[in-house]
């Protein structure tokens, strides 16, 4: 689970997340309330990407195609 971390004090323990980040914590910066950022281990953004991507791909294959025709370039760039 993220904590969560205001920007003004994530600006003054910024050593203390980055101690916490080395043993495997994560944080949720927030502006006014907002999460804004994601302070995460390395190791663990590459798993983060990969599932989004996992789960991108997935969504993409459970969508049918649909059959539009061809167009011309005029169409594809058409405003209407």
């Amino acid at each position: 689970m993220d904590e969560p971390v205001s920007a003004a004090d994530a600006n003054r323990s910024f050593s203390r997340i980055l101690r916490g980040v080395r043993d495997g914590q994560s944080y949720v910066v927030t502006s006014h309330g907002r999460p804004v950022a994601r302070i995460v281990p390395a190791e663990q953004e590459g798993r983060v990407a990969s599932r989004a991507k996992s789960a991108l791909l997935a969504r993409l294959r459970s969508q049918p195609a649909v059959e539009i025709g061809r167009w011309t370039r005029d169409e594809l760039y058409d405003d209407r």
